[in-house]
């Protein structure tokens, strides 16, 4: 590549020119390339050490003036391909004009201006992406290519220097993170250490330190164990790691590969050899976490953020914190952790404005709301810039009705009590209906059925209560009065000023009427509702009606969900809650439905309508429960593991009697899935969930600590897990609300009482106080980052879990090993998930749909299975090989989808490697026979007919026959019906992918265990054409054996073996129809003597199965020889019968052997002369003469067939091909083999070793 031309001081040091000439030098680094000796070493040494190895390249050419001691590089290349082409084009353009000038520094000058405009050129055709790079970081990237053979979409994230621990030795080199792996080198003194590591494989990534490693990065996998340290900034090299191996996770549970960011706004300073997938991933990592912060949809991107302080009003403070700006929102959050946080959504702002500085107040910001708040910021460092992108964003926002949100609100209280609220600020002047804006308009869905819930179910059932008129009451009008205080002050809707004293007031329970309304303002489901206003009624209208796994599962559980509520009692509250479920699961396929969502989504319904309800579900399932409630609820185990690492923290002493009694596992799934809805009292459980939307994760496992720690002397005297899982039972059963107005609900979990002692009840209010007592130290941050931790353990877990029940199901049917079918599985694995981050398109990663059993999860296509059928298969064939992957493929996809799972994989696999000769050749015999020949490849050996009937006179090495002609023609064919495939390929694939009930499983499972063993009798018999096709494969499978000659020898004789047996057996199927072209289809078998018939019974016995093959070959073989007569057939039938008697006298092994006169023990013979210009010295075995030959040169005949018993038993004649089929092959090998071709590895390295004298 061209440079922009830079000072030299030291041409000579550490460089060898190479050639020269008045003006330029090329050079070639020392070390690089052949010799070297001491210096190359020391040299490949130092470049590793210091870097330059990932930015020098090893040859370079500098621009040099005869007087001046300063050179100028002007460009470099990293093969002497590269240099050479620009020092020819140096020497071809500039030579001749440099020659005319008379001053130095006017040569140099040119030179230079020269270069500059060649980069200029090149740059305007270069992507924008390029651009975004510098220089040093794409001849890393160049580097890292070269050094461990990546494609060009292998993308480089960032690289660093670091010591790689080898024992007790560390390495000194580089590291490379790209998306999808992780890679180091180092060469030292003659030493080349070369890693390459899948992010999918890492299943423990940690930063320690201990007395051996200082300060390290660990990286496991199943196999290893790495370390890496001596790092500059090890921080930041640890979480670019993470946010990689999290990537490579997601992958693993969802399909969601990497796709870089595009519209990444440019830095406005230009950032030194950072590349823009790096800013894309901290942008990234940005992004998820303010979403976190205020818990905004999750689409949001932060835009920015600055340092500033906040006017809050209710305690008169400047609070000191930041300001995040994105698209839609201003938000602010103070760095004490609970001092002030502030969503201000931007449709809801309708000034902002910059106020007058003073000494006070320096730079201040003024932003206004429709709710008639104003928000004072100050100390904003760039106020202007800052103003200028609120407005972008602000003209981007689509206006909506004024107020809307106001009107929304206040339904929520449409109840005798609220009316007593005091006229806030905030409040909206217009008239405020008590109905909801759902409620208002017709909604079609709900047409013809029961009404929509149009407000939360314990309005419409709630009981004449003698407890609204009594104490409890009292109380309930007390909360609400506190928070409408607190409205007051801090103000209301999605603009409050959110502090300590808001969670002191959650923390005691939210009033029932507050509860719809407050739980979508801190779940942030608010946001997306008002974002999306018709969206859930389109989606209940596109539902209905519809049928699939998912719907029937929701059915099967509506009545279980709360039964003992009255609001569940009814087909209101039944329909409300089938219309919520229904439309997440359309909404969101890849989860569908999951046992405990009913559960939540039938509280959700008590105090929110239909369509809060829903956004309420969509904020927990996609936000604040990430991956809980997929398949296989990974979200839940995760936090499952934080939960056992918290109890080993906080409660060490009953960490070690759990996890011997195993009792974690089991309770927490339930506690965490449903939110202790499940297990604890309604009106106790409700109190956990109003803490839950403000709190998040954190707030459950605290609860959970609390109440291990609360039984922590019952449970250290456990016996058994069932006397564990009584004592918190019985615990959860008796934590009571004495402070709630509803009715008492009855509780139908098993009643846990033990003795005639009554149960002592605990109060959730102080259970909630004793968990922030106790284990409020749980922040937020450190929970994310133990999830990460944990997500890495879980997934690859259940990655392990899946492998062993695939290699489980199959291993009855399959002659490989567990330890062979393991490594297979790893192989296919590995291959299904190269295709989806190394494939052109996408079309991979929709293959795989969670939903359906493990063994359909990973399927691969042809393309991929071409690839690893050529690094596995022990019938290497050359050229030919693919064409033979191709048949396989064909022969395994029974249901046409162009698509095969593992099982599918491995019995292809297992049908080459195991079971004896006959196994191995049945399987060879069918991948010549439909559906694994394809019309149009048995077709070519017509085509190959018609061709070599003329005079061809083109001079033939005798090796060369007419396979090789039939292959390329073959080859040609192959990849017009690859086409076709891929023409019906996205119907079909659509078809296999669309997510299949389990009954069509067990269906076909239950019919593959009926299905009989196949015998050789039912193989079909095979056409002349399809035979040819079959000893094309075999001499292509021969050409590097160790004996091929020997196995040509033999195939040649087996081959003209079988073209007379057939033509023999031809000639007695065919008599009747040599009176009669009419007698077609009723072909009557003669009456033969066993001693006549040349062949075996089943030729006799199957004379009837042979006339409808040979009908098919017909109508197959037709149209390329419509001149075909049947006088033809019949003298190509009497052509064969010299010698009726005996037809079939075998050359004796001696004779074959002995005649070494054969310049090619090419498969010529009877049948296949017609398909190749014969060589003169090419001996012709087992036929009788030219004269016969010449008979048969004209056509493939089409009523010519041969049976699979036939070839088997002239196969057995020949001692070279029994031991060919019979001998093992290692796998395992061929494995490993893969394994490094999967990695790419560069065969060439930069140093040779090798010549390096001791």
């Amino acid at each position: 590549m061209w440079l922009g031309p830079e000072e030299v001081l030291l041409a000579g040091a550490l460089w060898v020119t190479e050639r020269a000439n008045p003006f330029f030098l090329l050079q070639r680094r020392r070390g690089h390339g052949k010799g070297g000796g001491l210096t190359g070493l020391l040299v490949g040494t130092l470049d590793v050490v210091l870097d330059s190895s990932a930015r020098v390249a090893p040859y370079r050419i500098l621009h040099q003036t005869q007087d001046s001691q300063v050179y100028w590089a002007v460009a470099c290349g990293s093969s002497r391909k590269e240099i050479t082409k620009h020092w020819e084009w140096l020497e071809n353009n500039l030579l001749q004009t440099l020659s005319i000038f008379d001053n130095e520094e006017d040569i140099t000058t040119f030179v230079k201006g020269k270069i500059h405009g060649i980069i200029a050129e090149e740059n305007k055709n270069e992507q924008p992406q390029s651009e975004e790079d510098p220089g040093k970081f794409k001849e890393a990237e160049l580097k890292m290519r070269k050094q461990f053979g990546m494609p060009e979409v292998e993308k480089l994230v960032n690289y660093y220097s670091c010591s790689y621990w080898k024992g007790r030795v560390p390495r000194q080199g580089w590291l490379y993170l790209t998306v999808n792996h992780l890679c180091f080198y180092s060469f030292l003194l003659g030493k080349e250490v070369t890693l390459v590591i899948q992010w999918v494989d890492v299943t423990q990534l940690e930063k320690n330190a201990t007395l051996l490693f200082p300060e390290c990065i660990k990286v496991n996998t199943r196999d290893n164990e790495l370390y890496f340290s001596m790092f500059l900034n090890i921080n930041e090299t640890f979480k670019l790691m993470e946010q990689l191996a999290n990537i490579a996770m997601r992958q693993l549970l969802d399909n969601e590969s990497f796709l870089q960011d595009k519209s990444l706004p440019k830095p406005r300073k230009p950032l030194k050899n950072i590349s823009a997938l790096k800013r894309d991933l901290d942008a990234r990592a940005k992004n998820e976490c303010y979403r976190a912060t205020f818990r905004l949809p999750k689409d949001e991107c932060l835009d920015g953020h600055t340092d500033c302080t906040l006017w809050t009003p209710f305690n008169k403070m400047h609070i000191p914190g930041q300001m995040f700006v994105s698209n839609n929102y201003i938000c602010f959050a103070s760095k004490a952790e609970e001092a002030c946080h502030l969503i201000i959504p931007l449709r809801e702002v309708t000034i902002v404005e910059k106020a007058d500085s003073s000494s006070v107040l320096p730079s201040p910001l003024s932003i206004s709301t429709k709710s008639k708040m104003t928000f004072f910021f100050a100390n904003l460092k760039d106020r202007d810039f800052l103003v200028q992108r609120i407005s972008d964003f602000l003209q981007r926002t689509p206006s909506k009705k004024p107020c809307s949100s106001d009107r929304e609100w206040k339904w929520n209280l449409a109840d005798p009590g609220c009316e007593e609220v005091p006229e806030l600020p905030s409040s909206s002047p217009l008239a405020v209906s008590p109905t909801s804006a759902l409620s208002n308009r017709p909604v079609s869905f709900c047409a013809g059925e029961v009404p929509t819930a149009s407000q939360g179910l314990l309005k419409l059932f709630r009981r004449n209560s003698e407890e609204l008129l009594g104490p409890k009451g009292a109380k309930e009008k007390m909360k609400e009065e506190s928070w409408n205080i607190h409205f007051f002050e801090y103000g209301r809707g999605m603009c409050m000023y959110r502090t300590a004293k808001t969670r002191e007031l959650v923390q005691k329970g939210i009033p029932e009427n507050l509860r719809g309304e407050l739980w979508l303002l801190f779940s942030g489901a608010w946001n997306e509702m008002v974002t999306h206003p018709s969206y859930y009624a389109d989606l209940v209208e596109k539902s209905m009606g519809k049928y699939n796994l998912a719907t029937e599962e929701i059915e099967r559980d509506l009545h279980r969900s709360m039964p003992e509520h009255p609001a569940f009692q009814n087909e209101l509250g039944i329909a409300a809650l089938r219309r919520v479920l229904t439309a997440y699961a359309f909404r969101n396929p890849t989860i569908g439905y999951c046992q405990a969502m009913n559960i939540v989504t039938s509280v959700l319904l008590l105090y929110c309508n239909e369509e809060e309800a829903f956004w309420l579900l969509v904020a927990l399932c996609e936000r604040m429960l990430p991956d809980y409630y997929n398949t296989r609820v990974v979200g839940a185990l995760v936090d499952q593991g934080i939960f056992e690492e918290l109890t080993r923290e906080y409660l060490p002493q009953l960490s070690e009697k759990m996890q011997d009694l195993g009792v974690i596992s089991t309770i927490s799934l339930s506690w965490f899935l449903t939110l202790f809805l499940s297990v604890m009292p309604f009106e106790s459980a409700v109190v956990i969930v109003d803490c839950f939307f403000y709190e998040g994760i954190k707030f459950i496992l605290q609860v959970s600590l609390a109440i291990l720690d609360a039984n922590m002397e019952k449970l250290l005297q456990c016996c058994d897990e069932g006397e564990a899982m009584t004592i918190l039972g019985r615990y959860l059963d008796n934590v009571v609300n004495r402070q709630s107005v509803s009715p008492p609900i009855p509780h139908l979990h098993a009643l846990l009482t033990s003795g005639d002692d009554p149960p002592l009840e605990i109060d959730i209010f102080e259970l909630i106080k004793t968990s922030y007592e106790k284990f409020s130290s749980l922040k937020a941050d450190d929970i994310e980052q133990m999830r990460f931790k944990q997500r890495l353990k879980v997934i690859q877990s259940l990655e392990d879990t899946a492998k062993k029940s695939v290699v489980r199901a199959v291993s009855s049917d399959i002659g490989f090993s567990i330890e062979e079918l393991e490594e297979l599985y790893v192989v296919f694995k590995a291959k299904y998930l190269m295709s989806c981050y190394w494939g052109n398109n996408r079309a991979a990663a929709a293959r795989r749909d969670q939903s359906l059993p493990y063994l359909e999860q990973y399927r691969i296509d042809m393309e991929q299975f071409k690839e690893l059928f050529i690094g596995l298969t022990p019938w290497s064939c050359g050229a030919h090989t693919p064409v033979l992957a191709g048949r396989l493929f064909r022969l395994l996809d029974e249901n046409r989808d162009s698509l095969i799972n593992f099982k599918e994989f491995v019995t292809g696999m297992s049908g080459m490697y195991h079971g004896d000769l006959t196994e191995k050749l049945k399987v060879l015999y069918k991948l010549h026979l439909p559906p694994a020949l394809n019309p149009e490849e048995a077709e070519s050996a017509l085509e190959a007919t018609s061709y070599f009937t003329e005079d061809v006179t083109t001079e033939v090495s005798p090796f060369v026959s007419e396979l090789d002609f039939c292959l390329h023609c073959e080859s040609q064919e192959t990849q017009e019906d690859k086409g076709r495939r891929n023409e019906n390929g996205p119907e079909k694939e659509e078809k296999g992918t669309s997510p299949q009930d389990y009954r069509y499983y067990l269906r076909m499972w239950a019919k593959e265990k009926e299905s009989k063993k196949e015998t050789i009798k039912d193989l079909p018999k095979m056409s002349q054409e399809q035979f040819i096709e079959l000893c094309k494969t075999l001499y292509n499978m021969f050409s590097e054996d160790p004996v091929e000659q020997e196995l040509y020898h033999a195939i040649a004789t087996v081959a003209s073996l079988l073209l007379r047996i057939g033509e023999v057996g031809k000639k007695f199927s065919n008599r009747p129809m040599r009176k009669s072209e009419d007698c077609k289809g009723n072909n009557t078998q003669d009456p033969v003597s066993e001693e006549e018939s040349p062949t075996s019974e089943q030729s006799q016995n199957s004379a009837v199965e042979q006339q409808p093959q040979a009908d098919h070959e017909d109508k197959t073989c037709g149209d390329a020889q419509p001149e075909k007569t049947q006088q033809e057939n019949q003298s190509l039938g009497e052509g064969s019968g010299e010698g009726q008697g005996s037809p079939l006298q075998l050359l004796s092994d001696d004779e074959t052997k002995d005649d070494m006169s054969m310049s090619s023990y090419s498969m010529v013979s009877t049948g296949s002369l017609q398909c190749e210009d014969i060589a003169d010295d090419t001996v012709l075995v087992g036929c009788e003469g030219s004269s016969s030959a010449a008979r048969y040169g004209s056509t493939i005949d089409t009523d010519w067939s041969i049976s699979f018993e036939q070839i088997l038993a002239s196969m057995l004649t020949e001692t070279a091909l029994v031991n060919y089929f019979e001998k093992k092959v290692n796998i395992l090998q061929k494995i490993k083999d893969q394994k490094k071709v999967e990695r790419q590895f560069s065969s060439s390295s930069d140093y040779e070793l090798s010549s390096v004298s001791g």
